[in-house]
Parts: structure tokens; C-alpha cells; sequence
């Protein structure tokens, strides 16, 4: 279920992600109307671990409640892309069929080599998600 009723809503959760998460020391996130019922979240969270997210949301709201139309989300440590998600669909790869269009791009062949999502969403924030993915991977790593 969508938290999110407005767009307003979705601007006052973004803008105050480093107050959720004080492991973020730097965000360049802006939140930029393109018509009446259209937005694009763009931007970078920089982390304390090094690590950066690239993000890039299409947004609507008018049907009621703000949705997700698409996005790309990619993880970077120094100059290296580590991963990537994006809602491009796939319907010929049926490995992604259970969390179609939502997969992510991993090494060894990082453009080809996809693996579903099953923690994205069009009807959730992703945020949330990717920056905790982050921290568990460096728990892990």
C-alpha cells in the first residue's frame, strides 16, 4: 500500500531521508514538477560508507494516491557500478516473470545478467529499501 497521498507527502518523506537515515551525508535529491499531474525525483544519495545511489523516479498522481510509473536506481562505490534496478520490462526472459517489470542488474555481465526484484515496487517507496540493501550488504561484506 502507498503511504504516499500527494505529492507533498512524497516531497516531505525525500527531503527528510537524512533524518531517517543519518548514515546519508550528502543528497542532491530535487523533486521537479513537469505538468499538472507529472514529477521526476532525480538526483544522488551520498553515503558515509562511500557508497552513492543514483536515482531517478517518474511520478503521477492522478488517479489519487501518488504512483511510480518507472525508475532506475544504481549503487556505486568510487568508480565502480556495483548494481542496478530498473522497471524496463523483459516478458521474453520468464526468470523475471515473478517480480516483473521490477529486476536488477548484476555482475558478472551486468547489462545482461538480470535477477528479479521482489523488494521493489510501484506502489511503495523504494528508498527506503535500496539504502537499507546497502547497509546490509556492508554488515555482510
Amino acid at each position: 500500500m502507498n503511504p504516499f497521498q500527494s505529492l507533498r507527502d512524497y516531497e516531505r518523506f525525500v527531503y527528510t531521508l537524512q533524518q531517517l537515515f543519518p548514515q546519508i551525508i550528502r543528497s542532491t535529491l530535487v523533486i521537479a514538477r513537469r505538468g499538472r499531474l507529472f514529477a521526476e525525483l532525480s538526483g544522488e544519495i551520498i553515503l558515509a560508507s562511500g557508497h552513492r545511489l543514483v536515482i531517478y523516479e517518474r511520478l503521477t498522481w492522478d488517479t489519487g494516491p501518488l504512483n511510480l510509473e518507472g525508475y532506475s536506481y544504481e549503487v556505486w562505490h568510487g568508480g565502480e557500478k556495483l548494481y542496478w534496478y530498473d522497471s524496463q520490462p523483459h516478458p521474453d526472459d520468464p526468470t523475471l516473470a515473478s517480480t516483473a517489470p521490477h529486476h536488477k542488474h548484476v555482475p558478472p555481465d551486468i547489462k545482461h545478467h538480470r535477477i528479479p526484484a521482489p523488494g521493489l515496487s510501484f506502489t511503495s517507496p523504494n528508498l527506503t529499501f535500496l539504502i537499507r540493501e546497502i547497509e546490509t550488504a556492508l554488515l555482510q561484506g
